[in-house]
C-alpha cells in the first residue's frame, strides 16, 4: 500500500514541486543579475496560457514522439518512487530520451536537427556517469533495489562520494544548464535559438515543460537516496543536499558561458573516470 502511495503522490505533485522548483530558478537567476525577476509562479502561468493556445503542428509525428517522452518520464518517476530496480529506471529514462531525440527530428527543421543529434550527444557524455551510479548502489548495498538501498542502516555517500560528485556533475547536463546547455537552453542566447525544442509550440511544448518537471523530480530524487537510510532523521540532510545541489546548479548556470559538445564530451568523460572510476576501483578492492 505504501508503494502505491509513492507512486501516487509522486505522479500528483511532481509537476507541482517541479514547477515551484523551476519558478525559484528564474527568481534566484534573476536576483543574480540584480533584476526583480518573474513571480515563482509564472512556470504554472506560461504552461497554462501554452495549453490554451491554438495548435499549430509542424509535424504530426513529432507529437508521436512527446506523447512516449511524457509518459515514460512518469513511468521512470513511478518505478523510482516505488523502490524498485534503478538501474531499469535510467534504462526508461534513456528511451523517453531517444522519444524526445525522434521528436524533433521529424520536424525536418535545421535548428531542431542540430539540436536532436546534440541531445544524442549529451546522452553519450552522461550515461557513463548514470550507470556508474547504478554499479557503485550495487558495490555498496548489494542491490539496484530502491527500497533496499532506501533501508540500509548506513549512509551510502559516505562510501560512494566519487559517484556523487560525478551524478552532480551530469546534472548540469540533464537540467540543461550552462555550460552544457548545447542541445537547447532555457535562455535564447544561443546560436541554435532553442535547438531541440525550436518548432515545439503550444500544447507540445507545454508537454515538454511538464515532462521536464517530473524528470528534475526524479533526477533530485536520485540525489536524495544517497543519504537516505534507515533513520528517518536521514530524510532532513537528504533535503538539505538536495537544496544546496539544486542551488549549485543554479549558480553555475549563471557564472559559466556556453561550451562547444567536443569541450562537454571530454570534460565530462574525464571528470567521470577520475571520480566515479577511482571510486569504483577502492569499492571493488574493498568488497
Amino acid at each position: 500500500m505504501n508503494m502505491i502511495l509513492r507512486v501516487v503522490l509522486y505522479i500528483v505533485l511532481a509537476p507541482i514541486i517541479g514547477g515551484l522548483l523551476e519558478g525559484i530558478d528564474r527568481k534566484i537567476s534573476a536576483r543574480m543579475q540584480r533584476r526583480v525577476g518573474p513571480p515563482i509562479l509564472q512556470p504554472f502561468y506560461d504552461v497554462k496560457k501554452l495549453f490554451k493556445k491554438q495548435v499549430i503542428i509542424v509535424s504530426r509525428s513529432q507529437t508521436f514522439g512527446l506523447i512516449p517522452y511524457f509518459f515514460l518520464m512518469v513511468l521512470t518517476g513511478a518505478m523510482f518512487f516505488a523502490g524498485m530496480d534503478i538501474l531499469m529506471c535510467f534504462f526508461v529514462m534513456s528511451t523517453a530520451a531517444t522519444a524526445l531525440y525522434f521528436a524533433a527530428m521529424v520536424t525536418s527543421s535545421p535548428y531542431a536537427t542540430i539540436g536532436a543529434n546534440r541531445e544524442l550527444i549529451q546522452m553519450m557524455a552522461y550515461e557513463p556517469a548514470v550507470l556508474l551510479t547504478c554499479v557503485g548502489f550495487y558495490l555498496a548495498e548489494g542491490t539496484f533495489n530502491v527500497s533496499e538501498i532506501a533501508a540500509s542502516d548506513r549512509t551510502d555517500i559516505l562510501f560512494m562520494p566519487g559517484f556523487f560528485v560525478a551524478f552532480v556533475f551530469i546534472l548540469t547536463i540533464k537540467m540543461r544548464k550552462s555550460p552544457f546547455d548545447t542541445s537547447t537552453s532555457h535562455h535564447m542566447h544561443q546560436e541554435l535559438v532553442k535547438g531541440l525544442t525550436t518548432e515545439m509550440g503550444a500544447r507540445n511544448l507545454a508537454i515538454f515543460q511538464v515532462t521536464e518537471w517530473y524528470e528534475n523530480v526524479f533526477l533530485m530524487g536520485v540525489v536524495g537516496l544517497y543519504l537516505v537510510n534507515s533513520n528517518p532523521m536521514s530524510i532532513i540532510w537528504a533535503i538539505i543536499c538536495i537544496m544546496a545541489v539544486y542551488f549549485l546548479e543554479i549558480l553555475i548556470d549563471n557564472t559559466s558561458a556556453r561550451m562547444k559538445w567536443q569541450d562537454m564530451m571530454k570534460i565530462t568523460w574525464i571528470f567521470t573516470l577520475f571520480t566515479a572510476g577511482v571510486n569504483l576501483l577502492v569499492l571493488m578492492l574493498v568488497k
